[in-house]
C-alpha cells in the first residue's frame, strides 16, 4: 500500500510540474546578438523561477528595432541605442540590461597577455595605418623593458557591419580628432588599413594566423578563447588591463542621471582604473501594448533578472548593471509603462 501511494504522490507531482510548464507564461523578443547568451541564460532559469518562457531570436540590432516598431514581438533588443526621435515616434520606453567591453588582441612574438602598453592615439595611428611597425620609436617609448620585434603591423577589423565595431570606432574617435574626421564611427567604416573578417571569430582566427596582427573583439570572446589582450591608457592616463574591475569602475563613472533614455555614453569615462571601451545593451518596449499582460511579463522577467541574474551575466562575462540604474529603469516602468485607463502596469 504503501509503494503504491507513493507512487501516487510521484504521479501527482510529476503531473503538477507538468501543468506548471504548460502554464508557464510566454515572452517573445527579437534583436541584438552581444546579449543573447545572457537572455537564453535568464530564459532557462525564469521558467523554473518565475514561470515566464522566453522566445528570443538573435536577428541584430536593426531588426529588434524593426521589429519592437512594427510591434511583430513583445520587445526589441538593441546594442546602440535607439535614435530618440524613434523612440517617441514609435511610442517605445529603453532600458538597458548588461554591459559589455571590446578589448584589443595581438599576436606579436615574445609578448604575453596584458604586457602590452598601447596609448589610445597610437592605437588610431595603427588602424589608420600612420604606424606600421611593431617597434616603431612610439610603440618602443611607451613599453620600456617589453622586447617589440621588427615586425609589420596586420589590423584586421570586422568586415561585418556590428556594434563591436559601432563600439570600437566611438572609441577612435573619442581619442583621436584625426579618426573622428576622416573615419568616424559606425557599424561599419571605410578601414583606411588593415583586412576584414567575418565575425568575433573571424577577427581572433585571422589575428592568430598573423604574424604582428592586431585586432578587437568583446571581452567575453577574448576571455574564453584565451586570446592575448593588451592595456590600454585610459582617461585618467592610467594603463589598465581589462578585467570585470575595469569594466564595473567604468560603468560606475558613467553618467547615467542624464542620459536621456538610459542612452549613457561609457566611451573612456574618468576614474583611474576604468576600461576605455565600455558599451550597455539595451530593450525597447511600447508604451502603450496592445496586450498590457504580455508587457507586464516582460517586466516581470527583467525585474527576476535584475535581482537574481547578476550571476549568470557574470559567470558569462558580462557586466550587470549598478544598482541605482536598475532603481531608476523600475521607475521609469511604472511612470511610462500604462494599461487600460493609462494605469501603470508595473
Amino acid at each position: 500500500m504503501k509503494i503504491a501511494l507513493t507512487a501516487l504522490a510521484l504521479g501527482l507531482a510529476g503531473f503538477a510540474a507538468a501543468t506548471g510548464a504548460a502554464e508557464a507564461q510566454q515572452i517573445t523578443g527579437a534583436g541584438a546578438t552581444f546579449p543573447a547568451p545572457v537572455y537564453t541564460k535568464w530564459g532557462e532559469q525564469a521558467k523554473a523561477a518565475i514561470g515566464v518562457e522566453l522566445n528570443y531570436q538573435a536577428i541584430g540590432s536593426g531588426g529588434g528595432q524593426n521589429q519592437i516598431l512594427q510591434r511583430t514581438v513583445d520587445f526589441g533588443a538593441s546594442d546602440a541605442p535607439m535614435a530618440a526621435e524613434k523612440l517617441e515616434s514609435g511610442k517605445l520606453l529603453q532600458f538597458p540590461t548588461v554591459m559589455g567591453s571590446v578589448v584589443v588582441i595581438v599576436n606579436i612574438p615574445g609578448v604575453e597577455s596584458n604586457q602590452l602598453k598601447l596609448p589610445a592615439e597610437l592605437l588610431a595611428d595603427i588602424y589608420e595605418g600612420k604606424i606600421t611597425k611593431w617597434n616603431d620609436p612610439k610603440l618602443v617609448e611607451a613599453n620600456h623593458g617589453v622586447a617589440l620585434a621588427n615586425v609589420a603591423i596586420a589590423p584586421v577589423y570586422r568586415a561585418d557591419g556590428s556594434g563591436t565595431s559601432f563600439v570600437y570606432t566611438s572609441y577612435l574617435s573619442a581619442v583621436s580628432p584625426s579618426w573622428k574626421d576622416k573615419v568616424g564611427a559606425s557599424t561599419s567604416v571605410k578601414w583606411p588599413a588593415g583586412s576584414g573578417a567575418k565575425g568575433n571569430d573571424g577577427v581572433a582566427a585571422t589575428v592568430r594566423n598573423t604574424r604582428g596582427g592586431i585586432g578587437y573583439v568583446e571581452y567575453a570572446y577574448a576571455s574564453q578563447n584565451h586570446l592575448v589582450t593588451v592595456q590600454l591608457r585610459n582617461k585618467a592616463g592610467h594603463f589598465v588591463s581589462p578585467t570585470m574591475e575595469s569594466f564595473q569602475s567604468a560603468a560606475a563613472n558613467g553618467d547615467w542621471a542624464n542620459a536621456k533614455n538610459f542612452a549613457v555614453n561609457l566611451i573612456d569615462q574618468p576614474g583611474d582604473k576604468s576600461w576605455p571601451i565600455v558599451s550597455t545593451t539595451f530593450i525597447e518596449l511600447p508604451k502603450d501594448p496592445a496586450d498590457p499582460a504580455r508587457s507586464a511579463t516582460v517586466i516581470k522577467f527583467f525585474d527576476w533578472a535584475y535581482k537574481s541574474g547578476d550571476a549568470s551575466a557574470t559567470s558569462l562575462e558580462y557586466v550587470p548593471l549598478p544598482e541605482a540604474v536598475k532603481a531608476a529603469v523600475r521607475t521609469a516602468w511604472h511612470a511610462n509603462i500604462v494599461g487600460p485607463g493609462g494605469k501603470p502596469i508595473y
